[in-house]
């Protein structure tokens, strides 16, 4: 039996929506009941009620289970989840876990990266130390976050992509690329200690990714080069906790000390995924960008 973590979440959703559409039987665990309610229906999916930080939560989740794909928030203590999860699973004698990772994850040790960065980084050695078979999934920023409604997004109002990180080029991957090889990963054998970079198919700087988002919905957008300080003003004034908004400003702050975005697609050769364009993405998101 396969278990998803994070079944509710942005990547987890849609992973499951991907088991459910290849027609792969999975277990799905869910903390807050009322978001699952949104993806009942789903053939050959089991939904479960967990927590990853109570161990005695999980037991029905565990049951049965020969290998997990690991994700949670990385907004709500995601270190201390996801640690406590591997000792549960290890516990309940699960052998196999695949985390879902970060792409800069595996570059040597920088107290000035992402703290996300760094969490994924302490959470991967504590997994390999674990005594489990493992496998890190690590993919790059998602195309997903250029939506409006997403902290980093476009604004559909202002026709707008507000962001401090000048000329910087970034290389965002569709998750929908993402869940078909992660069905693929945890459906075949030999991946155990191996780490899986995955990019999107091209590096682009903001004005590009603005120009993509015009053509596909026919409405002219625009990137906003704005300063830092600003552009966390802009948070709090929009009520994001003060949390969020130091854990975005260090994202930000990284995206523009790291201008050059490097393309990966040996994963997706690997398990026979092709690349998603940015242009792809905005097509078929042409609607959600206007809203």
């Amino acid at each position: 039996m396969i278990l998803v973590t994070g079944a509710t979440g942005l990547s987890g959703s849609m992973i499951i929506g991907e088991f459910a559409r290849q027609g792969v039987p999975v277990r799905a665990l869910f903390r807050n009941p009322g978001k699952v309610r949104r993806s009942h229906g789903l053939a050959g999916v089991e939904w479960v009620e967990g927590d990853m930080l109570r161990p005695e939560s999980l037991t029905e989740a565990l049951r049965g289970v020969d290998r997990v794909l690991m994700i949670s928030s990385a907004r709500e203590r995601m270190v201390e989840t996801q640690c406590v999860f591997i000792d549960a699973a290890k516990a309940a004698g699960v052998p196999y876990i695949v985390k879902y990772s970060g792409k800069e994850a595996g570059v040597g040790f920088d107290q000035e990266s992402f703290r996300g960065t760094r969490e994924h980084r302490e959470i991967e050695r504590y997994l390999e130390a674990s005594g489990l078979a493992w496998t890190h999934l690590r993919p790059s920023q998602f195309m997903q976050l250029y939506l409006p409604g997403t902290l980093t997004g476009a604004d559909a109002h202002r026709r707008e992509l507000r962001l401090p990180i000048g000329d910087s080029r970034l290389s965002p991957v569709d998750i929908e690329d993402i869940a078909k090889v992660a069905v693929a990963l945890m459906g075949s054998d030999g991946h155990e200690g191996r780490a899986y970079e995955m990019t999107g198919p091209e590096a682009l700087s903001m004005k590009e990714a603005v120009e993509h988002i015009s053509a596909a919905t026919g409405t002219a957008f625009r990137y906003v080069e704005v300063a830092l300080e600003d552009k966390l003003r802009e948070y709090r004034d929009n009520g994001v906790p003060e949390p969020a908004v130091q854990t975005l400003s260090e994202l930000l702050a990284e995206r523009s000390r790291r201008p050059d975005s490097h393309v990966r697609l040996e994963t997706h050769r690997a398990f026979g995924v092709r690349p998603t364009r940015f242009t792809e993405f905005a097509r078929r998101n042409a609607e959600a960008f206007l809203r």
